[in-house]
C-alpha cells in the first residue's frame, strides 16, 4: 500500500466516528477476559502505545516490537511501543516518550495523526490509549537493551493479507481459548496488540474485514 495514500486515508478516518469495540472484538481471544466482579474501576492504570507508520520503497510499514523474554507476564510477545502514562503527561506525550525509550524514535520527526479507541486489558489492569502517527522517512531505530529483543518493520500489506491471520487454540484455566493471530515477519501477533490493529486496519478499505469468517485455523 502506498504510504502517502495510507496516511491521507487515516487522517480523514481519524476525524470521523471510530469503529471502536466492534472492530477490536473481531480479533479478541474467545472467550475474552473481563474485569473481575470485585475490581475497582478507579484502580485502572492508563497506558499509551504508538502505531507508527513510515515509508519504505514508497510502501507503508508499521513498527512493532518483540519484547524481551525477561519482561515477566508479557515477555516474548509482540507489542506496540508503549507503557504507563506518567503524571502530567498526555496520551500522545506518553506514547512518544515510550517509543523513544524502547526503540530510539526521535519525537521531533513524528507527526501525530489521531487516536484510536481505548482498550481495556483486564489481565494486566491497564486501559490502553493507542496513538497513530507517521514519519516522512524511514526512521533510524535501535532496540532498548533488556526491554526489546527485536524491532519489526511490518509492511501493511502483510497485516491486511487474509492468509496472514490464523485462529489458534490454547488452554486457559483448563478451558480452550481460540486466539486470532497475525503471523508476520516470523512472529505471532495476538491479544491486545491484535485487537488494536483490528480497529486500525478497519480504517482502511482493504483492511475492513480483519477477523472475518473463513480464516485458517491451527
Amino acid at each position: 500500500m502506498k504510504f502517502v495514500e495510507v496516511v491521507a486515508r487515516l487522517r480523514a478516518a481519524l476525524l470521523a466516528p471510530l469503529p471502536g469495540a466492534k472492530a477490536q472484538d473481531r480479533l479478541s481471544p474467545r472467550p475474552g477476559r473481563v474485569w473481575p466482579a470485585t475490581f475497582d474501576p478507579a484502580k485502572v492504570r492508563d497506558a499509551a502505545c504508538l502505531l507508527l507508520l513510515f515509508p519504505r520503497d514508497d510502501r507503508a510499514h508499521l513498527v512493532l516490537t518483540l519484547r524481551a523474554e525477561t519482561l515477566g507476564r508479557h515477555g516474548g510477545q509482540v507489542s506496540l511501543p508503549g507503557g504507563v502514562i506518567e503524571p502530567g503527561e498526555s496520551f500522545e506525550q506518553a506514547a512518544l516518550r515510550e517509543a523513544h525509550e524502547e526503540i530510539g524514535l526521535a519525537p521531533s520527526i513524528v507527526h501525530t495523526l489521531g487516536a484510536l479507541t481505548p482498550l481495556d486489558i483486564p489481565v494486566s489492569g491497564f486501559r490502553l490509549h493507542p496513538i497513530v502517527a507517521s514519519t516522512a522517512e524511514r526512521p533510524a531505530l535501535h532496540a532498548s537493551d533488556g526491554e526489546v529483543a527485536r524491532i519489526l518493520e511490518v509492511p501493511l500489506e502483510q497485516l491486511i493479507d487474509p492468509a496472514r491471520l490464523v485462529w489458534r487454540t490454547s488452554k486457559r484455566d483448563d478451558r480452550e481459548v481460540v486466539v486470532p493471530t497475525f503471523v508476520v515477519e516470523g512472529a505471532d501477533i495476538w491479544g491486545a496488540t491484535a485487537m488494536v490493529l483490528a480497529e486500525f486496519l478497519a480504517l482502511l478499505p482493504e483492511g475492513g474485514q480483519a477477523g472475518g469468517d473463513g480464516q485458517s485455523r491451527e
